[in-house]
């Protein structure tokens, strides 16, 4: 019940600035399109990441997607190669060197069919959060928790 003199609810991230959808910005992240306005690409190599949209000219530089996006690739891919293997080995019993000869490439291509999309998803999440800068502040030791007393 919400009364005419209380204040209003906040998420965490709101600032008061425009709506981050979080799906929306991850989706975007994941098709290489700026999480903001959709339409701009998200990577000018590879794997990195535009200093700005061309479209709608969203700082996208600090974004820090560091380890997260190899991680996940690496629980797709043990998941793709695992299953893969035992469910071949099932109907095809086979010697381990032509499980090696199906399964390296096929481990080979799926990482790297995924670690750009992963890492476009992990960049739209945190410029859903407004993480890393992408709130219009910057991240400093401060949000890290309390100091201690005496540093």
């Amino acid at each position: 019940m919400v009364s005419e003199n209380s204040p209003p609810v906040t998420r965490f991230g709101d600032d008061g600035q425009t709506e981050r959808p979080l799906g929306r910005s991850i989706m975007r992240g994941i098709a290489n399109r700026c999480p903001h306005c959709g339409s701009g690409r998200l990577f000018r190599a590879y794997l990195k990441p535009v200093d700005q949209c061309a479209a709608c000219g969203e700082e996208l530089h600090h974004q820090r997607s560091d380890d997260l996006p190899p991680y996940i690739v690496i629980m797709i891919l043990g998941h793709v190669l695992v299953g893969g293997y035992m469910a071949t080995d099932l109907v095809f019993p086979a010697s381990t060197w032509i499980h090696l000869a199906i399964w390296v490439p096929i481990g080979i291509l799926t990482s790297l069919l995924t670690i750009q999309p992963v890492k476009g998803g992990v960049i739209g999440l945190q410029w859903a959060l407004r993480m890393h800068g992408f709130g219009g502040h910057e991240d400093g030791p401060e949000e890290y928790g309390p100091k201690k007393p005496g540093a």
